[in-house]
This record gives C-alpha cells, sequence and structure tokens, in this order.
C-alpha cells in the first residue's frame, strides 16, 4: 500500500489539510491526528502544523475504516497499542485502557493516532553489509538507533541481500519474525516488501516464540528481529545461537551508554552475544551510520562513507 492509497481513506477534510501543507507523500514519515487539535505532518525531518482541528467523530470514522469496520477482528493488535496496514505501515493508538487481572485488556475512547509510514529503500544497506563479515562468515548484528533513524528499513535490506545473495555470500535462508508486520508488511501473510528469495516470515508473532518456531519448523540460517528489549527475547537469542543461527537484530537506544542502563540489554552486552554493534546517526537517509563497534565494544569504523 502506498502513501497515496493510505491518504485515500482519510476523510476529506484532513485530505484537504494536507493538500494546503503542500507536503511530498513520498516522504511522509508520520501523520498525528488528535481530537480537538490540529493535524502535525512530520515528511522529510520536518513538521508541518495544519490550521484544521480534528473532531473525535473524524478520528473514529479513520480508526472504523483501517479496521474494516470491525475493531474486535484487530483486538490483539489494539491491545499493544497500534494497527498495522499491508505495506508495513503502522497506525499508534492512545486513549483509554481497560485493565482485566492488571493487564491491559483494550484500549477504548481512541483519541489519538499516529500513523507511521514505512519507506522501503532497496540498496540501503550497501555501505554497511562488507563491515558484517569476517573470515567469510556473517557476524551476530544489532543495530542500534533512537526512534525515526531508519533501523527498520536498514535490517530490511541487510536482510534482503543475505538471502538474496551478495559479493559477500551465496544466499541464505533468513526466518524474519516480524511481530509487528512492520519488516516484511505482510498482508494475508504474503510479504508486501522485498525481503529476499529464500526469507520466511512469521507475521505477527511474538519475537521469544516465533523464534523458537523458526528453529523447529524452518531451519533457518540466519534468524532476524526488530527492537528486542525482553527477558524473554534474550533467552530466545541466545538459544538460536547455540543451534548455529546467525542473528540480526534492532533496539531502542541513543547510544552504547543508554543500553548498558537497560537491565536485560546490559547483560546482553556483559555475554557478548552480538560481535558487531551497528550505531545509526540522524542522517538526511534512513540507516546513516554514525559508528561501528565490536564485541567489546571498540571502534571499527565510523559513517560517512556507510550511508
Amino acid at each position: 500500500m502506498q502513501c497515496e492509497e493510505i491518504l485515500s481513506i482519510f476523510p476529506g477534510m484532513l485530505r484537504e489539510a494536507l493538500a494546503e501543507l503542500r507536503v511530498n507523500t513520498n516522504n511522509l514519515q508520520e501523520i498525528r491526528i488528535r481530537a480537538g487539535r490540529p493535524v502535525t505532518v512530520l515528511c522529510g525531518n520536518r513538521e508541518y502544523i495544519s490550521g484544521r482541528v480534528t473532531d473525535g467523530a473524524q478520528v473514529n470514522e479513520i480508526l472504523a475504516y483501517l479496521s474494516s469496520y470491525s475493531l474486535y477482528a484487530y483486538e490483539d493488535e489494539i491491545r499493544q497499542g497500534f494497527l498495522s496496514l499491508p505495506g508495513g505501515h503502522r497506525v499508534g493508538l492512545s486513549g483509554r485502557t481497560v485493565l482485566e487481572s492488571r493487564k491491559i485488556k483494550t484500549i477504548t475512547e481512541i483519541s489519538s493516532l499516529n500513523i507511521r509510514f514505512a519507506h522501503e529503500i532497496r540498496g540501503c544497506a550497501d555501505g554497511l553489509l562488507p563491515h558484517l563479515w569476517e573470515n567469510g562468515r556473517l557476524l551476530h548484528t544489532l543495530i542500534v538507533s533512537a526512534p525515526g533513524r531508519g533501523k527498520t528499513t536498514l535490517l530490511r535490506d541487510c536482510i534482503r541481500q543475505i538471502s538474496n545473495g551478495s559479493p559477500y555470500n551465496g544466499g541464505m535462508t533468513v526466518g524474519v519474525v516480524d511481530e509487528r508486520s512492520e519488516i516484511a508488511g505482510s498482508f494475508r501473510g504474503v510479504p508486501g516488501n522485498d525481503v529476499g528469495m529464500r526469507t520466511d516470515v512469521l507475521d505477527g508473532c511474538p519475537k521469544a516464540e516465533g523464534m523458537m518456531m523458526l528453529i523447529r519448523s524452518m531451519s533457518p540460517k540466519v534468524i532476524a528481529v526488530d527492537e528486542i528489549g525482553s527477558s524473554d527475547e534474550l533467552a530466545a537469542l541466545m538459544t538460536a545461537m547455540h543451534c548455529g543461527c546467525v542473528l540480526l537484530a534492532t533496539v531502542h537506544g541513543s547510544s552504547m551508554e543508554e543500553l548498558r542502563k537497560k537491565p536485560v540489554l546490559k547483560d546482553m552486552m556483559e555475554l557478548k552475544m552480538f560481535e558487531r554493534y551497528v550505531v545509526l546517526d540522524c542522517g538526511k537517509k534512513p540507516g546513516c551510520v554514525k559508528m561501528l563497534l565490536d564485541r567489546d565494544g571498540r571502534e571499527t569504523g565510523r559513517g560517512g562513507m556507510i550511508c
């Protein structure tokens, strides 16, 4: 689903507001819709503010359309605070949480939507890939990035090239656990994004369980996951390594120092699970590399040429 197709589902007032802002829809990053407040648009790393204000009825109209008029069918996703769209795009939700046994059952009275657009950029990992191999072996790699810097975009292109084959490998079987449908952008089980000819995708599956399922059923050489962080995921990653799988993963973080302050990630670093850390910078293109580190945290290269 292209940006223009998503825009077509909006009420006329919102489409008019975007037209007035004169944004390039191909560079859309986020559209935030909040009841009682102006629509804000992030496009090309620049924020645009509409002079029009949306109301609760318009928010509900958009949400109803996105869920095919059946919010109940999307209950599992809503519980996690988002809806997935074809192409890897995602709609974040904010409203009143309903608890059951101290756990979130669902979100009601939704008043804010954050539509995040996924951008598939083939070739954005060209400069990085040579640094992920050592003596003919793919290294366990963790991409570290603050939100919005292209870590998922970069991960997707790494998966595509490793799966299809590159000057550094003849093609490897890759298993992707796509918990939030952002990597492959699957729709009805079929990836909407190009993740390579030797890639198998578990869509909408929790990462820890999905990694074990892939190992048992698909025998991947490489396992790729987005946004790790829980103790269950750490245990699954360790199991995958012991089974001979190479890991490609991403994590939220603005620096290595920030990772060391998070209990689970600190343990992961102390165990030296990953052999290559890729720290992203805020650049004009998604996936600009600020620095490369080895498993001991020593620099092995900087960005600039890797962007």
